[in-house]
């Protein structure tokens, strides 16, 4: 296991010196939103984020206006971490928790590396703790020695992500940017409150998945086990019935997902642990910024570009 120094020099080489290269130093497309200070108001244009329209002066005008600010020179950040036992899958070149401490990673560097900010909420069935946001390179590497040395629960409570964002909100008293990093694999009722986070935050849901989470292959007999429970249930995929139900499931909870998402108002990088992380820094940052150009294009090429998610916490032979 590696410790937090040479993950993040990994990181630096294998990531976000590539990610420079790419973006061409223009993390603004993907850290965008963060004024405080109100500058101007204007009438509001096509492309416009409907988030900050002035409703008392939209009332007295009779014509939508939006409020302009100026961008603060420091930005707070916030990851808030679900490391609940469905994060340990992965059938491919990583289990989901590894891919969400790299991604991690990369963002507290990005951010702190330019003299922001960054703090973290850590979930499991529970709020397990609370790191206060500070800045400099030394809190990139104590959030991520804290992500690697949270313990892999072998069973916990249902997970219910709305008692993460929840404590969000009553954590977090100047406007941030926040990023909601689990699998969404979740009780319902999670929209409700990150809806309530966008309202005053800048905040952007990092969803990690399996391809084995939306279709199963064809390889004999198989032992799921519930991450949670425990609770084993043999299968055989030869039953070419059960692999397409499994899809149908998939592609059910991936449906649901995306209402809950559009309901909270959240743009969604979809991270798969098959995935390359820069390239998909990149698109997501590029798909933010067409969307200010475009919104109705980005919402097509989001929807479609997203990836099937299955619909319960089981896992191959766990």
């Amino acid at each position: 296991m590696q410790n937090p120094e040479r993950l993040l020099q990994r990181l630096d080489w294998t990531v976000i010196r590539r990610l420079d290269g790419l973006l061409q130093g223009d993390y603004r497309t993907l850290f965008r939103g963060f004024g405080l200070e109100l500058a101007d108001l204007r009438e509001y244009q096509f492309s416009d984020d409907i988030r900050y329209i002035d409703w008392n002066v939209t009332a007295r005008m009779q014509t939508p206006y939006i409020r302009q600010y100026v961008e603060d020179r420091e930005l707070t950040a916030w990851f808030l971490v679900d490391l609940s036992p469905s994060l340990d899958f992965g059938t491919v070149q990583t289990v989901k928790r590894d891919l969400l401490i790299d991604c991690v990673g990369v963002l507290a560097r990005l951010l702190t590396r330019h003299g922001n900010r960054v703090g973290a909420i850590l979930y499991t069935d529970k709020i397990e703790g609370i790191i206060p946001a500070q800045s400099g390179r030394t809190q990139a590497l104590r959030i991520i020695n804290d992500l690697m040395k949270r313990p892999h629960l072998k069973r916990s409570r249902p997970t219910d992500l709305a008692t993460l964002l929840e404590a969000a909100l009553r954590t977090f008293r100047r406007r941030s940017l926040v990023f909601a990093m689990s699998d969404f694999v979740s009780a319902p009722g999670w929209d409700r409150p990150l809806g309530m986070l966008t309202q005053r935050h800048e905040v952007l849901a990092v969803r990690l998945y399996d391809p084995r989470e939306r279709e199963l292959p064809d390889v004999g007999p198989l032992i799921f086990e519930d991450a949670e429970t425990g609770e084993q249930a043999y299968v055989d995929t030869h039953n070419k019935q059960f692999r397409r139900r499994f899809v149908e499931a998939a592609r059910r909870r991936e449906y649901e997902m995306e209402v809950a998402f559009g309901r909270a108002g959240v743009d969604v990088m979809a991270l798969s642990t098959q995935d390359d992380l820069a390239r998909e820094i990149v698109r997501f940052a590029m798909l933010r910024k067409e969307q200010k150009k475009t919104p109705a294009a980005f919402s097509r090429s989001h929807s479609h570009s997203a990836s099937l998610q299955w619909s319960g916490k089981a896992g191959f032979g766990k």
